[in-house]
């Protein structure tokens, strides 16, 4: 899951960037409207956790240029104003959810699955696809009955691989879906990753790679 992260105090995007990607998300991060809708124009993202007090372009004006998109992210509205019509002005302007600060980060995480399975787009919760199963909110994966250890970067990229079956993915995709917008485009990550996860999948294979193409599961 690819998720934008736009508050202007970046000492705090930091920490919830850092928070996110330890759950295995894929974070950017912008520091004010401008910078968020020039992402949002380069990048699909699943959720946008949004601060409404930003420079540049407000976070309500930004939210309702969101909900007009189309194809468009869910956004969490985060903010230190949390009395009711503070929550009530939020959702008017185009928000699918609010969070006031200070807020319990297992709840953000939460509240960040809920919304990106809300999306129009958004799959059933448990992926099953060629004898895997994977639970994206319990971060489980079972392969016949099997349990698998995996990273945070493999669980992601079988998770990508999994959506996108039975069609494959390419090196670029999984680096956009996977990583985020500062992964060197020739690094060899996505090779090691896919090594290591095709060993934990074990026999019979079932990650294959398209020669030019990318991968899939078969």
């Amino acid at each position: 899951m690819r998720v934008l992260v736009v508050e202007d105090a970046r000492a705090l995007a930091e920490v919830i960037a850092e928070g996110l990607r330890d759950a295995g998300m894929a974070v950017d991060v912008a520091g004010d409207g401008i910078e968020a809708a020039a992402r949002l124009d380069r990048n699909r993202y699943e959720v946008v956790l949004l601060d409404r007090d930003l420079p540049g372009i407000h976070g309500d004006t930004l939210s309702r240029m969101i909900a007009e998109a189309e194809d468009r992210p869910m956004v969490l509205m985060l903010t230190a104003a949390g009395s009711p019509d503070d929550r009530v002005d939020g959702l008017s302007a185009g928000a699918d959810d609010y969070l006031a600060k200070p807020f319990h980060f297992p709840e953000l995480i939460l509240r960040i699955h809920a919304l990106a399975r809300r999306r129009p787009v958004a799959r059933p919760r448990t992926l099953r696809v060629a004898g895997i199963e994977l639970d994206p909110v319990r971060r489980s994966v079972f392969r016949s009955g099997r349990r698998l250890e995996l990273s945070v970067k493999e669980f992601a990229v079988l998770a990508a691989l999994l959506r996108a079956s039975p069609g494959y993915l390419s090196t670029e995709d999984l680096l956009d879906r996977v990583w985020d917008e500062h992964a060197d485009p020739f690094t060899n990550t996505v090779t090691v990753t896919i090594g290591r996860l095709r060993r934990k999948l074990g026999d019979p294979p079932v990650l294959t790679t398209l020669p030019g193409a990318g991968y899939r599961i078969a």
